[in-house]
């Protein structure tokens, strides 16, 4: 026989390959097994709470809407002095006139008008009546080429100056009629070349048309703002003298007129519009919110805002968010009392009595699970009110007088009553799942050592109880802290959390990305919490029984 001390190289398996490698294929497949199995959850948890706080953390600092909307003006903005006391420059609002133009065809100048005016009081009202009025500027220069030549006023003359020869050709062979696609304008490029603002401005106007309003080209007449395109480039001395192709004629005459034409006053035009374009404030908020990212919401959400000169407090009138982020903590720590304080004796008789009799007041407990939240509320509602149940009760008991009935609705006393009972389930269930495994046997081996009943307890039985007062302080305290149906209800204008004003804004004001801020903050503050309470209390520590 051969000595197995003699034998070297690694150890083999069964099919030839080494017992390492045999091992980690083995343990490699049972960890995909063990994914596969999980890997739904992982997925669930992924589309419904990592992505949803993923988005909700961009949506607080995104801000693309003013510099893809207004991309000229911004742009100018960039070396405006906000400080000097001087409105921009007439290329500014002569910028402004054309993203105003698109902006308006495209209806995102409101949408732009409600982000600033989260911002600055009134913006939101000046951008909606400016786009009812930006297209007469540029009509100022339609008539006068109208005017000065027919051909300017057909939008297939304009198709067959600035479309190339081959977009012409499937122009007007296709059948608007037909299922198929309207050929994709493509661009003249030697008029690209001599009227490149008017090439850039209709190419546009073409887009637009095309695939948002998704009309026939050859049958739309171009914008105002087109024709002002034209002007310029016509006054700014285009060479237009080697061009012989469609409307060179037109074009030859439109360049010989064009010094003769009546021009616009963009800053007179605008202020024509309404007297603030001509506010330094408006122009100072444009130009603040300019960047594609901000952090004017979280600023917002703790009661601060941009200025030209950086960050600073809002005026005392308008500070709201820190005092609600404070009075939230405080009634939810309130609320979380409350429940200890009426929860654990509850807890106690439940697990210290005969199982028949603690499962019938167990299905007691359970019961305002099997009932509409809303509908719990709108009982408190009717108990709490001044001639609600409660206080007719204590004015025939003789408690309060009929004309000094307390005020229990509206207020955070009706906040903190109604959210108890609601909560108070989620604080009893932890505590008789760990008070039902603490052995009695422990009370009365301490009161036979000769400790009172009130020793007993607190030295034997509440330590053990500790862990299922963790476990339920942290189920009712997030619970709470992000309620705003109850505090909606019978808050009033002082027992509101900030979650409803979280609500507002995502319902009401549409400003998401407040809200996002808001929900961030709140975020944060509950990971705070729970951090410090793992370290001083230990989470380990914390448990459901067993």
């Amino acid at each position: 026989m051969t000595d197995a001390t003699e034998q070297t190289g690694p150890m083999m398996a069964a099919d030839g390959t080494t017992l390492k490698s045999s091992l980690n294929r083995a343990l490699r497949r049972q960890k995909l097994r063990a994914l596969a199995l999980i890997a739904p959850l992982l997925i669930f948890v992924l589309v419904t709470f990592i992505a949803p706080i993923a988005d909700m953390l961009f949506r607080s600092v995104e801000n693309q809407i003013v510099s893809e909307t207004l991309p000229r003006t911004t742009a100018m903005l960039k070396d405006w002095d906000g400080d000097s006391g001087e409105i921009p420059s007439p290329e500014t609002f002569e910028a402004l006139y054309k993203d105003m133009f698109v902006a308006k065809e495209r209806k995102l100048h409101t949408r732009l008008g409600s982000r600033l005016n989260y911002e600055l009081t009134g913006v939101s009202s000046l951008f909606r009546k400016s786009g009812r009025k930006i297209e007469d500027m540029g009509e100022v220069y339609q008539d006068q080429f109208e005017d000065l030549d027919k051909f300017w006023k057909d939008s297939e003359n304009w198709n067959a100056l600035m479309g190339s020869a081959d977009w012409l050709a499937a122009q007007n062979a296709w059948d608007p009629r037909s299922e198929a696609i309207q050929p994709a304008f493509e661009p003249n490029e030697q008029i690209a070349g001599i009227l490149p603002e008017t090439s850039a401005t209709f190419q546009t106007f073409a887009d637009f048309v095309q695939n948002e309003d998704e009309k026939n080209l050859a049958k739309q007449d171009p914008w105002a703002l087109v024709y002002s395109a034209l002007y310029n480039d016509l006054s700014a001395g285009a060479d237009v003298s080697g061009y012989n192709g469609p409307g060179s004629a037109a074009l030859k005459a439109a360049m010989a007129a064009v010094g003769d034409f009546e021009t616009v006053d963009y800053p007179a035009s605008f202020q024509e519009i309404d007297k603030d374009w001509h506010d330094i404030d408006v122009w100072q908020t444009i130009q603040t919110y300019s960047p594609d990212f901000t952090s004017g919401y979280f600023l917002n959400a703790v009661d601060m805002k941009k200025s030209p000169d950086g960050a600073e407090m809002r005026p005392e009138n308008e500070q709201l968010y820190i005092k609600l982020f404070i009075r939230t903590l405080f009634m939810s720590l309130v609320i979380t009392g409350s429940c200890i304080l009426l929860g654990y004796p509850v807890g106690w008789i439940l697990a210290n009595l005969p199982a028949r009799t603690a499962n019938l007041l167990m299905i007691l407990v359970l019961l305002p699970f099997w009932t509409s939240l809303l509908v719990r509320t709108s009982a408190w509602k009717v108990m709490l009110q001044q001639q609600g149940v409660i206080n007719d009760t204590l004015v025939w008991l003789g408690v309060v007088a009929d004309d000094s009935r307390l005020a229990l609705i509206n207020n955070q006393t009706g906040t903190i009553i109604a959210m108890t009972h609601i909560l108070l389930p989620f604080m009893i269930l932890p505590l008789y799942s760990v008070m039902k495994t603490i052995p009695p046997s422990y009370l009365r081996a301490a009161k036979s050592l000769g400790a009172t009943n009130w020793t007993a307890f607190w030295r034997v039985y509440f330590p053990q109880s500790v862990p299922g007062i963790g476990a339920g302080s942290i189920l009712v305290f997030i619970l709470s802290i992000g309620y705003y149906i109850t505090p909606e209800l019978v808050g009033g204008t002082t027992g509101t959390f900030i979650s409803n004003r979280i609500a507002y804004h995502i319902s009401s004001s549409l400003n998401w990305g407040l809200a996002a801020a808001l929900g961030a903050i709140l975020l944060a503050v509950v990971l705070g919490l729970y951090w410090a309470y793992d370290r001083i209390v230990g989470i380990d520590n914390v448990k459901l029984g067993g």
